[in-house]
């Protein structure tokens, strides 16, 4: 796949992500982050289990120790990510719980470096703190008085900066992308299950009243979304993809619009263009500077 098909295949995921903030949010009004996070991830990973078997069958690779290891410390990660993400979601604000989650574009690279001493471009250093910024910004550039959620959607962050990393890795090691993806759904959906049961009583009911917001993070911002970004990051370096993905707020931005009816102020949309010149830095700056590096001509002595 070239880099900028899986380019576009990031910034696809960014939109079912943007436009699931609304949904997530809502359904906290019906049932609990776990009952939710539990039914989601079980139908998605049951829609993308053929697909997985298939990719399996087709690609008979031997999963080694190192590769099972990865791949429960990946869907390890996501589980919490999506968990703490969701139940900061019941007490935050949008515009707190918009940028805060944005943060895992800054905890990529340095995670990086410290688990796998992978050194990012140095374009990164510029497009890290504009797409901040940008963020920032879009979120009408201030954030209200910190809570519970707000810290528990912070180390959200944390932990979605370790997914992106595992996931680039696992996919790239395996070569099988939607394999590890309905792994770790199953995986993250099954735990979620079972503490809900011990801790929220789920009922048919609650579950019933958010089926509308269920199928559209199951189909979408699950099967579809994530399967999407393990596909991507096979042929985009973890930073890179933070940045990519920091376009997400861009999406849950354009949603609020659309169905909450709410507007942009000034400084938003200043927010916005700074996330844009942020992933076109990342992604045209590096090949760009590469070919003017092999044309350049050699002055020999």
């Amino acid at each position: 796949m070239s880099r900028p098909l899986a380019t576009l295949l990031l910034l696809v995921c960014t939109m079912f992500w943007g436009f699931a903030f609304i949904a997530q949010k809502s359904a906290m009004d019906s049932m609990g982050p776990l009952s939710f996070a539990g039914v989601r991830y079980l139908i998605g990973g049951l829609l993308v289990l053929p697909l997985a078997l298939h990719e399996r069958r087709r690609r008979p690779i031997t999963l080694n120790r190192n590769h099972w290891l990865l791949i429960i410390a990946m869907s390890t990660v996501f589980f919490l990510g999506s968990w703490l993400q969701q139940a900061g979601l019941a007490t935050t604000t949008a515009t707190n719980g918009g940028f805060l989650t944005g943060l895992y574009v800054f905890f990529v690279p340095l995670l990086g470096y410290a688990l796998f001493r992978t050194r990012p471009h140095p374009i990164i250093f510029i497009g890290v703190p504009l797409a901040l910024i940008g963020i920032y910004y879009l979120n009408g550039g201030g954030l209200d008085s910190f809570n519970a959620g707000d810290w528990l959607i912070v180390g959200s962050a944390i932990f979605w900066a370790l997914h992106v990393i595992l996931l680039g890795q696992v996919a790239r090691m395996t070569g099988l992308p939607i394999f590890v993806s309905a792994i770790s759904f199953l995986f993250a959906g099954t735990l979620a299950s079972a503490m809900a049961l011990g801790t929220e009583t789920p009922t048919i009911e609650a579950i019933s009243a958010g089926w509308i917001e269920i199928g559209y993070a199951a189909i979408f911002s699950t099967a579809l979304a994530f399967t999407f970004q393990a596909i991507g990051q096979q042929h985009v370096p973890a930073a890179n993809a933070a940045i990519i993905l920091s376009a997400e707020s861009l999406f849950a931005a354009l949603g609020g619009a659309l169905i909450l009816g709410e507007r942009l102020p000034m400084i938003g949309y200043a927010g916005a263009t700074l996330i844009f010149v942020a992933i076109l830095l990342v992604e045209a700056l590096p090949p760009f500077w590469a070919r003017r590096r092999t044309h350049e001509p050699r002055i020999s002595n």
